[in-house]
C-alpha cells in the first residue's frame, strides 16, 4: 500500500496547458475515483502518476518520496487499461507469468503469486485457456490479475469497465470493490460514469478542464457540492436548476419568473435581496402533493418499476425532472403539483458557487 501526493502538477502539450497545477493527496489504502466529462484530464493525471506521461511542472510523491523522475517500472504501481491488451498466443497462466518472468522473479515465487491471484479473481479454472476463449468479464479479470501478481504499492485503473455491457459492468463494479476490501491496497480509478464513482469510491475527485473542482466522500459531494457543476455532474437523474431571485433575507426565493416563492434553509442564503441565484432541487427530493408549491406540465414518463421518472416543465418552460418511488399514475399532458423538502434545497449564486459552502465558511 502507498500514499500518493500530487503537488502543483501541470501538463502542457506545446503551448496548450491541459492540467493546471493540481494539488491532491490520496490516502494509503483508499479507493479514489477520478470522475469528470471527456477531456477533463483525468486519464492524463493517471498516466502521469504511472510514469507514462512526463510532468510539465510540479511533482508526485509516493510514501513521501518523490517519484516523478523514476521510470514506470521503478514506481511500484500497476496499471489496468481500458483495453485488456492480453497476448493472444499465450494462455491465461502465461499472460499472468509474463511480466514476472521479465523481471527475473524466481520461478517458485511466480507460481505462488499466479495461483494466489487466480484464486482471488476466481479464474483458476481458466489458466489453460487463451484470450479468444474468454468472455469480456473473464478477460478483464485476467488483466487485473496481471496487475495483482506484481504486488504493487498502488493500482491505477483507466476506465477498465467501459468495454463491458451494462449488466456485466454492474457485476464487475461489485467485484472490484470486494477486491479492494480483500487486498486493502491503494487504488486510483478513472471513469466518466458518475454512478461508478458514487458506488465504488471512498473518495471522489471531480475534475473539469484540468482542475479539481471538489474532492471528498461520495455523500459529501452529493449533499454539499461546492458549485453548480459538481451538483449537476453527480446524481442521476441530474439535479434540477431553477433560475431564481432572492426575495428577502429570510431565504425566500422567487422562481418560475416570479410566480412561485420557495423557501430554502436560511443558512444557505447570504445573497442580498434582489440578487440573481439558482435553486437546485434533486429529482428524488420532489413528490406529488395536491397543495405543492410547484406546478409542472408533464412531457414524458419513464416507468422503471422501482421508480417512475417524470419529465416536465414549469410555466416559464424551465425543465423539471421528478423521481417517484414505485409506479406512479402520471400521464404526459397532465399538470401535477409538487412538494419539496426545504432542507434538501441547494442555492447557487450568479457565479454558480454554492451558498451552503459559503455559509459554512
Amino acid at each position: 500500500m502507498a500514499s500518493i501526493e500530487l503537488r502543483e502538477v501541470r501538463k502542457s502539450y506545446q503551448s496548450v496547458e491541459v492540467i493546471h497545477g493540481v494539488d491532491l493527496a490520496i490516502e494509503d489504502g483508499a479507493f479514489t475515483v477520478f470522475v469528470g466529462p471527456s477531456g477533463c484530464g483525468k486519464s492524463t493525471l493517471l498516466r502521469m502518476m504511472a510514469g507514462l506521461e512526463e510532468l510539465s511542472g510540479g511533482q508526485i510523491d509516493i510514501d513521501g518520496k518523490r517519484c516523478d523522475h523514476l521510470m514506470p517500472a521503478a514506481r511500484g504501481m500497476a496499471m489496468v487499461f481500458q483495453s485488456y491488451a492480453l497476448y493472444p498466443h499465450m494462455t491465461v497462466e502465461q499472460n499472468l507469468r509474463f511480466g514476472l518472468e521479465n523481471q527475473r522473479t524466481p520461478k517458485a515465487e511466480i507460481g505462488t503469486r499466479v495461483a494466489a491471484a487466480a484464486e482471488v479473481l476466481q479464474i483458476s479454472h481458466l489458466l489453460k485457456r487463451r484470450p479468444n476463449q474468454l468472455s469480456g468479464g473473464q478477460s478483464q479479470r485476467v488483466a487485473i490479475g496481471r496487475a495483482i501478481v506484481k504486488e504493487p504499492k498502488a493500482f491505477l485503473f483507466d476506465e477498465p469497465l467501459s468495454n463491458l455491457d451494462a449488466e456485466l459492468r454492474v457485476k464487475m463494479r461489485g467485484e472490484l470493490v470486494a477486491l479492494h476490501q480483500r487486498l486493502g491496497s491503494t487504488m486510483v480509478y478513472v471513469t466518466h460514469d458518475q454512478v461508478e464513482a458514487m458506488t465504488m469510491a471512498d473518495k471522489i475527485v471531480v475534475l473539469r478542464d484540468g482542475q479539481v473542482e471538489q474532492s471528498g466522500s461520495p455523500i459529501e459531494l452529493y449533499t454539499r457540492p461546492r458549485n453548480q457543476f459538481v451538483a449537476g455532474f453527480l446524481g442521476a437523474p441530474q439535479m434540477n436548476f431553477l433560475p431564481a431571485t432572492v426575495a428577502d433575507a429570510t431565504a425566500v426565493l422567487a422562481v418560475d419568473d416570479g410566480r412561485v416563492k420557495l423557501r430554502a434553509p436560511s443558512r444557505q442564503v447570504v445573497l442580498a435581496p434582489g440578487s440573481a441565484a439558482t435553486v437546485g432541487i434533486r429529482p428524488e427530493h420532489l413528490q406529488l402533493a395536491a397543495d405543492g408549491e410547484l406546478s409542472i406540465e408533464v412531457d414524458a414518463v419513464e416507468m422503471l418499476g422501482a421508480e417512475t421518472i417524470v419529465h416536465g416543465h414549469l410555466a416559464s418552460n424551465t425543465p423539471m425532472t421528478v423521481s417517484l418511488r414505485g409506479i406512479a399514475s402520471v400521464r404526459p399532458g397532465e399538470t401535477v403539483r409538487l412538494g419539496y423538502d426545504p432542507d434538501a434545497v441547494q442555492v447557487f449564486d450568479g457565479e454558480g458557487l454554492a451558498m451552503q459552502q459559503k455559509a459554512a465558511a
